[in-house]
């Protein structure tokens, strides 16, 4: 099986493949190798790596410089019996960790959520027969057939196709769908000028095909990027640098002055003890208790607007990082959209129609300069039915 990983399909012949993959291309595969397969490639999903524990999560919400600085001030408050100071700068400290741990994990959860949005169903040949499985379960070898509105399942080599157009937006950048093809191309060819591959997440916006799953979760093209992503080193935001570095110069300043005041102290000749204790006094004084609680509530108000606006902030810091930004580069084809278009306005026989609905939801009317109709005239029967007769569209009502 693992000479079935990594190869450049798009430069073998489709024939080849089917045979390497000991597929049947009328008859699909069989159940006990589909079995064996899944024991060797695992379950079509993207394999990540360990999410930290949520005692991990909340102990590294104290992993910041001014909170080590408001804890050691806790300290030292406690030891000079300053109960109700220490008390206050130590729930200051509990306050800031508990309110950066909540949006962590909430942000997480929606993230989870948004991860079950990627599963998607498969038209498959196996045993011959044409069935529907969860695209989880696909395997290298096996038989998909693609139709207008399906989600490609994993990566697959065409076989036979009609008229097939493919979005891969999310892949190349690039709006407008691929006329696909079967014919093999170079093997160093660019994964946009592969015309004979679908890959996983893209979707068919036109026409059918057949194809061979040829790669599974992370081997996708799809995979690959969220292993690039899973790898990439974690940057502080500017916000987090300049708190780092004036969290730095405080700490140096607080100390020299402390030192000074106790020089000072000693060489006026007071008390050893009562000079340690007022320098000691003055170090907690200077230290600012209630910045990282500001800076917190700041960035947590931020988060809630950006919640309102339906945009997932996984850390606090991150706010701040968005709201720095000068400048959003996106190029001219439009591909900052949601895939999916609707009527709104019918024109036919010299007269104009007005289409209300939200798109997927089967409801809306037709309207006539604001008022409803409740029948058609010849003209726009004649257009609705083209419509529906050149659509290979259908609609699911679940629950």
């Amino acid at each position: 099986m693992q000479h079935l990983i990594g190869e450049n399909w798009h430069s073998i012949e489709s024939e080849k493949i089917v045979e390497l993959f000991e597929s049947d291309v009328t008859d699909g595969l069989g159940s006990l190798s589909i079995k064996h397969r899944e024991e060797f490639f695992g379950k079509n999903a993207l394999k990540e790596k360990k999410q930290d524990s949520y005692l991990k999560k909340f102990l590294m919400q104290f992993h910041n410089a001014l909170i080590y600085i408001l804890l050691g001030a806790s300290a030292i408050t406690a030891f000079l019996h300053e109960w109700v100071d220490s008390g206050v700068i130590f729930g200051v400290v509990i306050i800031n960790v508990i309110i950066g741990f909540m949006q962590e994990v909430k942000a997480q959860e929606a993230i989870e959520s948004l991860k079950q949005m990627m599963f998607t169903q498969a038209v498959v040949i196996r045993d011959s027969k044409k069935i529907t499985i969860d695209s989880i379960d696909l395997v290298p070898g096996d038989i998909v057939l693609l139709e207008s509105g399906s989600k490609v399942p994993a990566d697959m080599r065409l076989i036979e196709i009609r008229d097939l157009k493919v979005d891969e937006s999310m892949l190349t950048g690039e709006s407008l769908a691929v006329l696909k093809n079967i014919s093999t191309h170079s093997e160093n060819s660019i994964l946009g000028d592969r015309k004979n591959m679908t890959y996983s997440g893209t979707f068919v916006t036109y026409g059918r095909a057949k194809g061979i799953v040829v790669a599974t979760s992370n081997h996708t093209e799809l995979g690959k990027i969220a292993h690039l992503i899973e790898n990439t080193t974690e940057m502080q935001t500017p916000l987090t640098k300049k708190i780092s570095e004036f969290s730095k110069v405080l700490l140096y300043v607080i100390l020299a002055l402390a030192a000074l005041t106790f020089l000072v102290g000693i060489l006026r000749d007071k008390s050893a003890v009562d000079t340690f204790m007022a320098s000691v006094a003055l170090a907690v004084g200077a230290i600012p208790e209630g910045l990282p609680a500001a800076v917190t509530i700041t960035l947590a108000i931020g988060v809630s607007r950006m919640a309102s606006k339906n945009a997932i902030i996984r850390k606090l810091p991150a706010v701040e990082t968005l709201g720095s930004v000068t400048t959003i580069c996106s190029d001219k084809t439009g591909t900052l959209t949601q895939n999916k278009m609707r009527v709104t306005n019918i024109f036919c026989g010299a007269e104009s129609y007005e289409v209300t609905g939200n798109g997927y939801e089967p409801k809306g009317d037709i309207l006539k300069d604001g008022e409803k109709l409740n029948s058609f005239n010849n003209n726009l029967n004649e257009v609705l039915k083209a419509g529906y007769l050149c659509n290979e569209s259908y609609l699911v009502r679940k629950e």
